[in-house]
């Protein structure tokens, strides 16, 4: 492989069976635990199309619950290790919206739901998108005990960073149904049937 080789761009975009898994669903979503449910329905399904881990996210206008976008994750359908739901979610956000600004001048304010705490790396993604509140199912240990992924090291303040920055957070909407997914995935790799994609391990 010489310079001349260098790749020039990669692509990370949803499946296509999400626009099937969407189109019983309305533009808006009024209360979290409807947001909470489209993001668990996402994850639970994602695992089984082999795109990625059981992981999904949705960005929606925070006052009105119009959705503006989704995401799940696709490590294993693009082949790239940034591809989780949240960068996803976000990312499509704003090239619908048109700015890298979710809390800009003249744009609503927008509200990232997850069903789990973002990792390192979302953890920074959500911090500068400009999204004003994260709502997400759970926090604790349970998501890497169940399903072996490594999280990375989170800070033991995280939810008191986001709040520092203008970001609300509201953890434990629909928990149980999380710990459910990721129980249903645990069992799905057991058999050999899902990649726990850990590059050095886990920590």
């Amino acid at each position: 492989m010489t310079v001349a080789d260098l790749a020039r761009r990669f692509v990370i975009e949803l499946p296509a069976w999400v626009a099937d898994e969407l189109t019983d669903v309305p533009d808006v979503l009024p209360t979290h635990e409807d947001r909470m449910a489209l993001v668990h329905r996402l994850a639970a399904r994602n695992f089984v199309e082999g795109n990625g881990g059981p992981f999904a996210a949705i960005v929606v206008e925070r006052e009105t619950g119009r959705i503006v976008s989704v995401g799940v994750n696709v490590v294993l359908a693009s082949g790239v290790s940034a591809a989780h739901a949240e960068v996803v979610a976000l990312g499509t956000a704003q090239a619908r919206v048109g700015t890298w600004d979710l809390g800009g001048t003249g744009v609503p304010p927008h509200e990232l739901v997850v069903n789990w705490r973002p990792c390192v790396q979302c953890y920074g993604a959500t911090l500068w998108s400009g999204v004003t509140s994260l709502v997400v199912a759970g926090s604790g240990p349970e998501l890497e005990e169940i399903t072996s992924f490594d999280e990375g090291p989170m800070v033991a303040d995280w939810a008191e960073q986001f709040e520092a920055r203008g970001i609300s957070v509201l953890d434990g909407v629909l928990r149980e149904q999380a710990i459910a997914v990721f129980r249903d995935y645990a069992a799905h790799a057991a058999a050999g049937n899902a990649l726990v994609y850990n590059a050095r391990g886990s920590a």
